[in-house]
């Protein structure tokens, strides 16, 4: 018997949370994991009573042609970055690793060259995490040290996108 590798096996379970996602974009489910244990889960979605894009039938964002990994503001969801680190406790995250998959609403497929926005990076900084793991391809993830984040500070260059 072939077991799957552990960082896959996060990784597939932060896919399945990808499904309870309600973008029309992309759809991301996040995992945050310490010593070995699930701390939480998030995916993207609305606030909590707020109408999500799925039920309104629109994106903003789309509509108006906006980049990926630009003008967040303008977006209903909240990321699931976000969701996963406001549903833990710091205590819960220090040194952990989150694991983030996402999706593309329309074609199923995964999304190519994914990485957290930087208002997500700011908030996987603020939590103590050490590492995101993002899945490529059913087997293939990259690892990004949340350090590099801290010591390569793309807000001083005025970066945009991701």
């Amino acid at each position: 018997m072939t077991r799957r590798d552990k960082e896959n096996y996060y990784l597939d379970i932060a896919e399945t949370v990808c499904e309870r996602g309600t973008c029309l974009r992309r759809n991301f489910g996040a995992i945050i994991v310490n010593n070995d244990q699930i701390i939480s889960t998030g995916y993207t979605g609305s606030p909590r009573s707020r109408k999500n894009c799925c039920d309104l039938g629109e994106c903003i964002r789309s509509k108006l042609n906006i980049p990926r990994g630009e003008r967040y503001e303008l977006c209903r969801s909240v990321h699931a970055e976000a969701n996963c680190i406001i549903s833990a406790a710091r205590n819960d995250m220090i040194g952990g690793t989150l694991y983030l998959t996402g999706k593309d609403a329309v074609t199923g497929e995964l999304v190519q060259n994914a990485n957290s926005c930087s208002m997500c990076k700011r908030m996987i900084i603020n939590a103590g995490l050490n590492r995101v793991v993002i899945r490529n391809t059913h087997d293939e993830y990259t690892v990004i040290d949340v350090q590099d984040w801290i010591d390569n500070d793309e807000s001083l260059l005025g970066t945009f996108g991701y």
